[in-house]
């Protein structure tokens, strides 16, 4: 027996596919074969399993604890929670040696996928490849695993407010915050936790309703963030955060109703975390702004530009040491007092506590932010066959024209006006640009840049990509 996976599902961060289409149940059994007969052969023997709010989710899991009972895992199944409920509930039993969530993530409503954790480390890429390999050659152990349920909510909602600890609780009963679950995951947690926050909490949307009929829980693109924004203004509310479908990544808005991006919010967290711990290293992707790396830089930090990718930062903090991390896609990973890994709401916790040791509002941080002329992610179609290779044509022509780059993942290249990205998405048949400057001239001159290297590789920046 063996198992053939659709090319387009296996990713390099995760495992995602169409329900119905190019995922189903099948490959669910087949992920858990494949993935209990890694962790047999690495000398693990337990998984802990959890799903999202998605309407596929239940089935899948039921597939996949099939599966990793029959290659001989048991698996302790935690139910339907966030993303980072998940990595919890591995990070934190000693008897569980991975963990597999079932979660479309950011997608629409028909998706589905699986991200998962092996012997305390992220697994992607050539992990993931590794799955299909064993699959497609049936080369399974076989055994006869068993299955537990195992409540992780109220333990992983406790850990939240630890982020909370040392800070006077009175100082903090004035706040008023807005949240927006989005019909996601995060939803029956986020309850739980404002229930043991001190001020004054408004909630939306959270009621788990998989298909999202609210707006997609997407809190990168500012269109998803209208329902907070009238929230904010309604109820003169200090800030408000926003969830993604699974609880992996943060947005938020100041009490005017300005967007924090990530790299924005990292700026803030980086603040906080250099008073506490002096000289360390944080760590941010190709994406952010100039600014957080001064920043972090003129508060004494190291800072550390790396990949796109939350797998990819993960293991780039594991190998630095970094106490602290983030993505412009809003994934920020706090090792500092808390496990490494990316969870939203841990983050929206430590964003209070931050702005409580500063002794400064959320609104005022923002404010205090240099204003520079930047881009949103502009994602385009490229044929998957040229994607990368594109990339490999503009470094060769910068090299040649001796211009300022950072190839450490596309090319993000320097100019007097600023700076400017050209990367391919790991993910899809996607080139993602960006730029920013001082300015509005300045930013269109930097643009003018990136269209003229795809141009010199027979390309032009088209329609606008979705996620």
């Amino acid at each position: 027996m063996s198992h053939l996976f659709d090319p387009t599902v296996l990713r390099e961060y995760d495992i995602r596919g169409i329900i119905g289409q190019t995922l189903g149940t099948a490959d669910a059994y087949a992920i858990g074969r494949s993935f209990a007969t890694l962790l047999r052969q690495a000398g693990g023997s337990r998984v802990a399993v959890g799903y999202d709010g998605r309407i596929s989710s239940p089935e899948l899991e039921e597939a996949l604890v099939a599966g990793l009972n029959a290659s001989g895992v048991d698996a302790v199944r935690i139910g339907m929670g966030p993303t980072p409920m998940l990595y919890y509930a591995e990070a934190s039993a000693e008897d569980v040696h991975g963990g597999i969530q079932i979660t479309g993530s950011h997608n629409p409503a028909n998706y589905n996928g699986f991200k998962m954790v092996f012997m305390g480390r992220p697994f992607f890429g050539a992990d993931i490849q590794e799955l299909g390999r064993i699959a497609a050659s049936g080369a399974w152990l076989d055994g006869h695993g068993g299955h537990e349920q195992r409540k992780v909510l109220g333990a992983y909602v406790a850990r939240l407010v630890t982020g909370l600890a040392g800070i006077d609780r009175a100082r903090l009963a004035d706040l008023k915050i807005g949240w927006d679950a989005g019909n996601g995951a995060a939803g029956p947690a986020l309850e739980l936790l404002v229930d043991q926050l001190p001020g004054e909490h408004h909630l939306l949307f959270t009621q788990v309703d998989g298909t999202f009929p609210n707006h997609h829980p997407d809190p990168t693109e500012e269109k998803n963030l209208a329902d907070l924004k009238a929230l904010v203004a309604a109820k003169s509310l200090d800030f408000g955060i926003a969830f993604d479908g699974d609880g992996d990544r943060i947005g938020a808005i100041d009490g005017a109703g300005r967007v924090i991006w990530g790299d924005q919010l990292l700026m803030i967290y980086a603040e906080d975390l250099l008073a506490q711990v002096p000289g360390a290293t944080i760590i941010a992707d190709v994406k952010a702004s100039r600014a957080l790396f001064d920043h972090v830089r003129e508060l004494g930090g190291q800072p550390v530009m790396w990949k796109t990718g939350h797998s990819l930062i993960k293991s780039k903090m594991k190998e630095t040491g970094a106490p602290l991390a983030g993505e412009m896609s809003g994934h920020v990973f706090f090792a500092h007092d808390y496990y490494g890994y990316d969870d939203a709401l841990y983050a929206a916790v430590r964003l209070i506590a931050a702005s409580a040791r500063l002794g400064r509002s959320v609104t005022e941080l923002r404010g205090a932010m240099p204003a520079l002329v930047n881009t949103p992610e502009l994602r385009f179609q490229v044929d998957e066959s040229r994607k990368f290779a594109v990339i490999d044509e503009v470094k060769a022509r910068l090299a040649q024209a001796g211009a300022d780059v950072d190839g450490i993942d596309g090319v993000r290249v320097s100019t007097p006006d600023g700076w400017w990205l050209l990367r391919a998405s790991n993910t899809q048949d996607v080139l993602v640009a960006r730029a920013e400057s001082d300015s509005a001239a300045g930013c269109e001159r930097l643009l003018a840049e990136v269209d003229a290297q795809l141009a010199a590789s027979g390309l032009e920046r088209g329609p606008q990509a979705g996620h």
